[in-house]
């Protein structure tokens, strides 16, 4: 991980460079207005360059006590492959440890890298996505058992 220099504010991040990262990764379209509110929300960012280019990004939400949750998180596909993602998602938990839990959500088929990083599956989560059926249809939740014609209290 010497190749790469690390910052932990977002001061002097360019957002059109962050938004092309999370295009390429690829993360989807995020506007460059919407990633500096996100990430100036955020308690804790990591920016990772290769030289002077953006080569990482990630954040957490957090409260200072119980909860924090990482999001957001973005390597570009250069760089993949190297232990970037693995040592994001450190730089985050490291940030973040005095947290009582820390949760984060994996798009489906990336559940196995973060267990691989100690992370648990939750069995008990629950979301409410302003894209439902998006959401439903990538596979990121489920539908209730009620709406899948089957009876709850069965």
């Amino acid at each position: 991980m010497d190749d790469y220099s690390w910052r932990t504010d977002a001061s002097d991040v360019d957002w059109d460079e962050l938004s092309e990262l999370y295009r390429i990764a690829p993360l989807g379209n995020k506007p460059p207005a919407a990633l500096k509110t996100v990430f100036g929300n955020s308690m804790f960012v990591r920016f990772a360059y290769a030289g002077d280019v953006l080569v990482a990004a990630g954040r957490a939400l957090a409260d200072g006590l119980d909860c924090a949750y990482i999001a957001d998180l973005a390597v570009h596909p250069g760089h993949q492959g190297r232990g970037l993602g693995k040592a994001l998602i450190n730089e985050l938990l490291t940030a973040a440890k005095d947290h009582v839990k820390i949760i984060l959500y994996a798009r489906p088929s990336t559940e196995g890298f973060y267990t691989g990083l100690g992370f648990l599956p939750m069995t008990t989560a629950m979301a409410v996505f302003k894209y439902r059926e998006r959401a439903l249809r990538i596979g990121l939740v489920k539908a209730p058992l009620d709406q899948e014609g089957l009876d709850p209290e069965d």
